[in-house]
């Protein structure tokens, strides 16, 4: 793992919790640091601040996305708006926390990462929803709605357009569309995608669904994720 904060205490700290939680990892002070430590010894999972001097924690997350490194990104950030929050999502990161956090939270959103990019057995699609009638093209493809998504290669197509999905909203996406026309509710998506339902106060959910629909939308063309208020989210074409 490697770990970039540049707050002194903060990354003491938290670097002796992931050791203590059985995590080899690499501490670096800023995002030069960060990026050159990538690219000598690619680690399993990256925890990026997002402020810090120099280059901050989403220019690091872009030059690795952009260098076709996906390996999982949760970032820690002090900015608590929703917009902030997009930025680090449309910069490539998989997950967010905001500071203050509890450790626990960390390491909870991190077993999530790293299980959903453990490698799949031969024959399954790593997902749920067998036996509930999902729409199963082959061992590796899917389709409803007019999406169909290559769990293999994790690419999703509306129509003849491909989109460009973190890691996270191709797990969410996949999750809505091997369950299309049943309400999820929001403590199911939470567990099915992060393993830890982070109670009724968080807008994590909120965000991304948000943020998919910017990718998934078209003008003229139905809307295909729908809220169903107080209770969860449905994927279907009106």
């Amino acid at each position: 793992m490697l770990l970039a904060e540049d707050d002194r205490a903060i990354r003491h700290a938290l670097e002796r919790a992931l050791t203590l939680e059985g995590y080899e990892v690499t501490a670096v002070a800023d995002g030069v640091e960060a990026l050159a430590q990538a690219h000598k010894t690619p680690p399993d999972v990256l925890v990026l601040d997002v402020m810090m001097p120099g280059i901050d924690g989403l220019q690091v997350c872009r030059v690795l996305r952009a260098e076709g490194d996906r390996t999982p990104i949760l970032m820690l950030t002090a900015l608590v708006e929703t917009a902030d929050r997009i930025a680090g999502l449309d910069a490539g990161a998989d997950d967010y926390v905001v500071k203050p956090f509890d450790v626990e939270e960390v390491f909870a959103r991190l077993r999530a990462l790293l299980r959903r990019t453990s490698p799949v057995p031969a024959g399954t699609s790593g997902g749920d929803g067998a036996g509930r009638g999902e729409p199963q093209l082959s061992d590796r493809q899917i389709e409803a709605a007019g999406l169909r998504m290559d769990l293999q290669a994790r690419r999703v197509w509306r129509g003849k357009r491909e989109l460009e999905l973190t890691r996270t909203e191709f797990e969410l996406l996949e999750l809505l569309v091997r369950n299309a026309g049943i309400v999820l509710d929001h403590s199911t998506i939470y567990d099915r995608i992060w393993g830890y339902d982070f109670g009724p106060g968080s807008k994590n959910l909120a965000v991304y669904v948000g943020y998919l629909r910017r990718k998934l939308d078209e003008p003229g063309a139905p809307q295909l994720i729908h809220t169903v208020r107080g209770v969860g989210y449905v994927l279907r074409e009106d």
